[in-house]
């Protein structure tokens, strides 16, 4: 196997795993994955999102974030209003109960990176996420990343 081949196989098998465990520790909240990272990414906006904002920012869920904001909404986590300046819009933003599962997203998620610094220290963080940003910059999922990443900066 070529080098390049077994990167991007480790790179699948890492995402993969990564995603095993995290869906393991959210089945008790009744969360899956991709209404983890919806609860992340409206957790770390600064202000309420569109649908299409928010679909702008998921990297791991590529299919309807409308879908995927009706059920949150539907199971309470997330408020839903027509937007004020375009009637064909809607904004969203987290409800208390939204608020308290950001909570336990970000607790679950810190408890996960906890267990990768076992294996990843500060060094080797360091040497491989330019790397795999250099992979990704150009691409949607790596375009939804940079605008999570501004808007933490933003906070």
């Amino acid at each position: 196997m070529e080098s390049i081949e077994e990167f991007r196989y480790l790179v699948l098998a890492a995402q993969r795993e990564g995603a095993r465990a995290l869906a393991t520790a959210l089945k008790p909240y009744g969360l899956t994955v991709s209404q983890a990272e919806a609860i992340a990414v409206l957790r770390d906006a600064s202000t309420p999102l569109t649908v299409r904002e928010i679909g702008q920012r998921l990297v791991c869920e590529g299919g309807s974030p409308s879908r995927l904001m009706a059920t949150l909404t539907h199971k309470g986590l997330v408020h839903s209003v027509i937007g004020a300046q375009d009637r064909r819009t809607t904004v969203l933003s987290l409800t208390e109960s939204g608020l308290d599962a950001a909570r336990t997203v970000r607790e679950i998620e810190e408890n996960l990176y906890a267990a990768l610094g076992f294996v990843l220290d500060a060094d080797r963080l360091d040497a491989v996420i330019p790397v795999l940003r250099s992979l990704v910059a150009q691409l949607p999922a790596g375009q939804a990343l940079q605008r999570r990443i501004l808007d933490r900066e933003a906070e």
